[in-house]
């Protein structure tokens, strides 16, 4: 199921622009290439050569209606396998940001085969793969998918898709596909997951008022059986049971395992916006689980982690993305309280910034830490924090410095950008989307766009 990449729910996400085939704004514009510059240098490509020209030919019309053929996908899918509802996200399906994100991968992921100065597409497949495995995807659902995206090629397209255009890209979905049954099943055997029961149940043993938007659920599974091996920066699946009888997955990070028997995922409350109504899940969570409750919750998944380093590092988040911050730190203070460390976060009022606490606890057991925090209001008397949006610019940063930013997507452009204009290089720069993942597709992490 290429659905999305992963979909965090504790905040809301702004989308990006709707010109998915372009690379982000901050490429100069001698850099960029769409779909409609592709040369004819040959590739050594997997596809067949037949389709290699086709594809080549058609991926311009294909890009320009990607977004009408994903949006018409999604509900043919849902009509014939109303049981598939369970499993997508709802939410990002009713403001279309899934279907964007559907509709920039499989583009990104067809040019890269016909394309040799593509960005490779390897980083965007893990994320996808992970995504799948917290949700227990197997390998007979991509038949269902690939049934109902061709056909939406074809619904959309209408004549213009001939025998050969539709075997093309036939062509091209199922090495989409198969390339991430093999990734999905190596995942699974690692973790040692049955894709058939992909989850455990955990109790509520703890619930913290974190702010007035925020609480943080501490978790113990109820099996009796050790926690999966959990890395700083992953996230997992927790699947709900509503009122009304729907079930819905979203994705937490994994605030904390300070208490090694347990872990712990904070959530922030979505309100609604712009007349959308407020978050279906985060509103159960926050309303109606209680101490005691038992939630199905997935093996940890994603590649959003601290890996083994000495360099110096900061962690620049807006949000519910200081979630990600808590555990690294953690990690740190615990393995490497040598390391540099510098927390950089924005959020609306210091009132709304969750966990600031407890990770300046934490960095008082770090060497050499340094906090920094902007809010759009600043209390009376507070000399610490910075009135406004993040800004970089003036914060001093060590020459090797390695960065991991979490938040919005606007945000994590502005912060790419400033860094990216000081020098830093863009393979320094990690980033974590909340929300289906419309920035991925784009770009490569080592690309500089």
């Amino acid at each position: 199921m290429i659905d999305s990449f992963v979909e965090y729910s504790g905040t809301t996400v702004e989308p990006a622009e709707h010109d998915l085939w372009h690379t982000l704004d901050v490429v100069p514009n001698s850099e960029r290439r769409t779909v409609s510059s592709l040369t004819e240098t040959p590739n050594p490509s997997p596809l067949s050569p037949e389709a290699i020209s086709v594809v080549r030919a058609t991926a311009p019309v294909v890009a320009a209606h990607a977004d009408q053929i994903t949006a018409h996908f999604y509900p043919r899918m849902f009509a014939a396998h109303p049981a598939l509802l369970r499993i997508f996200n709802q939410g990002n399906q009713a403001t279309g940001e899934q279907s964007k994100a559907l509709a920039g991968s499989v583009v990104a992921y067809a040019v890269q085969l016909i394309d040799p100065e593509a960005p490779s597409f390897d980083h965007v497949m893990r994320r996808i793969a992970y995504k799948h495995v917290s949700l227990g995807i197997r390998p007979e659902q991509y038949t269902i998918v690939g049934e109902h995206l061709l056909a939406s090629v074809g619904e959309v397209l209408g004549d213009a898709v001939t025998p050969e255009i539709a075997a093309a890209w036939s062509e091209v979905y199922w090495l989409f596909a198969l390339q991430l049954v093999a990734e999905e099943a190596r995942l699974y055997q690692q973790a040692n997951i049955d894709p058939a029961q992909p989850t455990r149940p955990y109790r509520v043993v703890r619930r913290i008022e974190e702010t007035a938007d925020v609480i943080t659920l501490v978790l113990e599974p109820t099996d009796g059986r050790p926690l999966p091996a959990i890395a700083p920066g992953q996230y997992v699946s927790v699947f709900v049971d509503l009122p009304d009888g729907d079930r819905q997955p979203r994705q937490y990070t994994v605030s904390s395992t300070a208490v090694r028997t347990r872990l712990q995922i904070t959530v922030r409350r979505v309100r609604g916006a712009n007349g959308a109504p407020d978050g279906r899940v985060s509103s159960h969570l926050h309303d109606r689980v209680e101490i005691g409750d038992v939630l199905d919750v997935s093996a940890p998944a994603g590649d959003f982690v601290l890996t083994p380093a000495e360099s110096p590092i900061l962690l620049a988040s807006a949000g519910a993305g200081i979630t990600t911050v808590l555990p690294i730190v953690e990690q740190i203070a615990r393995t490497q309280p040598q390391r540099t460390v510098i927390v950089a976060h924005a959020d609306r009022r210091a009132q709304d910034h969750a966990l600031r606490e407890t990770v300046l606890h934490l960095g008082r057991e770090i060497d050499d830490f340094t906090s920094y925090a902007w809010y759009e209001a600043v209390d009376e008397g507070d000399t610490r924090s910075r009135r406004g949006f993040m800004d970089l610019t003036d914060v001093p940063l060590p020459d090797d410095i390695q960065v991991f930013t979490c938040g919005p997507l606007p945000f994590m452009r502005h912060v790419r950008s400033t860094l990216l204009s000081r020098g830093v290089p863009a393979a320094r720069i990690r980033y974590e989307v909340f929300g289906p993942d419309l920035w991925a597709a784009q770009t490569a992490p080592d690309s500089g766009s």
